[in-house]
């Protein structure tokens, strides 16, 4: 297995960490040597997260269920814990991964650290830090990174609930079992997030339309912790009413979620048409400076 890399970006001021298919980008806003401090910090910790995970991966592949968390990793404890509140629905502590080596990533890159804002960015799952009175965090939602036309804006403020943003979807670079172009969720954590979103991902769904193409998920990754689920695999035309309907189902499991704590916000978007649950004021337009959209850009994107 490689070795795990660092190395500042050309404006001098991100951070980028990978290692095999981990590869995220850093952000810290403080004083010149606490941020210096803070990279190293994230770097040191990086450096055995992913041989943490895969020490563990036959366990994180398998479904969550009632007994006590099995895993010793931080890590993977993370996912566990973000995914066991979602049982009985069928979840592994996969569907968190993201979110959690980014919770990792930011645990220690805060750590003792004087730093107003702070994130890591793990493909667009994103943990957040803010202090009281800080700059709030925007956030731009991008429906389709190919052609990347945004309904809008989340802001996240320090006095707010949240230090977590994920999307999932069919148009994402995971396998997902609904047809929603995307699911940006916001929570406590961002493992949170990532496990949320994963599941209403899967919500927004028209099962049996003939108009969704599905395959098992053992023939596009033969190692996928979904085995022989179908997932979809493409969309054909959709009427709005269908639309409608498949996003009616997703915002009914996003309520439920809400209702419970779980998240704090969620954003579905499919076919053209945006559900927004969690508030009115969730989403702005037209957007405000950006924080991020793309890993190689000064942008965050969830």
């Amino acid at each position: 297995m490689q070795t795990a890399t660092h190395r500042l970006l050309p404006d001098g001021r991100r951070l980028h960490l990978q290692h095999g298919p981990i590869d995220l980008i850093v952000g810290a806003d403080g004083p010149a040597p606490e941020v210096r401090a803070a990279h190293a910090q994230a770097a040191a910790r990086f450096e055995t997260v992913l041989t943490e995970l895969v020490a563990e991966l036959p366990v994180l592949r398998t479904p969550v269920g009632v007994a006590p968390c099995p895993l010793a990793g931080p890590v993977a404890r993370r996912m566990w814990g973000a995914t066991r509140p979602h049982v009985p629905i069928f979840v592994t502590p996969m569907a968190a991964v993201a979110g959690a080596v980014a919770d990792e990533v930011l645990a220690a890159l805060t750590a003792g650290r004087a730093l107003t804002r702070a994130y890591v960015n793990n493909g667009g799952d994103i943990a957040l830090h803010l202090t009281p009175g800080a700059v709030p965090w925007r956030l731009g939602v991008v429906v389709d990174p190919a052609a990347p036309k945004s309904p809008g804006a989340l802001t996240v403020r320090p006095d707010m609930p949240v230090r977590g943003v994920a999307t999932s979807g069919r148009l994402g670079r995971s396998l997902s079992l609904g047809i929603a172009d995307s699911v940006t969720v916001l929570a406590r954590t961002a493992a949170e997030a990532d496990a949320a979103a994963t599941l209403l991902a899967n919500a927004v769904d028209l099962p049996d339309h003939p108009a969704v193409t599905r395959t098992p998920a053992r023939s596009l990754q033969p190692d996928s912790d979904l085995g022989d689920r179908l997932v979809t695999t493409a969309v054909g035309p959709l009427d709005p009413v269908e639309v409608a309907e498949a996003l009616h189902a997703g915002r009914h499991a996003a309520e439920h979620m809400r209702e419970r704590g779980l998240i704090a916000a969620a954003v579905l978007v499919l076919g053209g048409q945006v559900r927004v649950v969690g508030g009115p004021n969730l989403i702005m337009a037209p957007p405000p400076r950006f924080v991020g959209t793309q890993q190689r850009e000064d942008r965050i994107h969830a």
